[in-house]
């Protein structure tokens, strides 16, 4: 009985890494800035998971991604995130 536990644990630990080797796999199938210019010129997430050939969640995982680099980006370039040279002395 204890065997079996065991061996039903790995079988659960090896489908979750082929699952998620998967999901990264399928993520860089997916042409995020043409997904953003789409977005961009008006259309809606259905209609640019029609043309593209992707599924809505992929469209909303682009846009999501896209803010998270805008936002890192932003922050890197804002003066508030840098530190001065006189709060360096004191």
């Amino acid at each position: 009985m204890r065997k079996l536990a065991i061996l039903g644990g790995v079988a659960m630990a090896a489908s979750l890494v082929l699952q998620l080797a998967a999901s990264s796999v399928y993520a860089s199938k997916v042409d995020c800035d043409k997904v953003m210019a789409e977005l961009g010129s008006g259309k809606k997430v259905s209609e640019v998971a029609k043309d593209q050939k992707i599924s809505r969640s992929s469209v909303y995982r682009c846009r999501k991604l896209t803010k998270q680099k805008e936002k890192k980006g932003a922050a890197a370039a804002s003066p508030a995130a840098m530190t001065s040279p006189a709060a360096a002395v004191h």
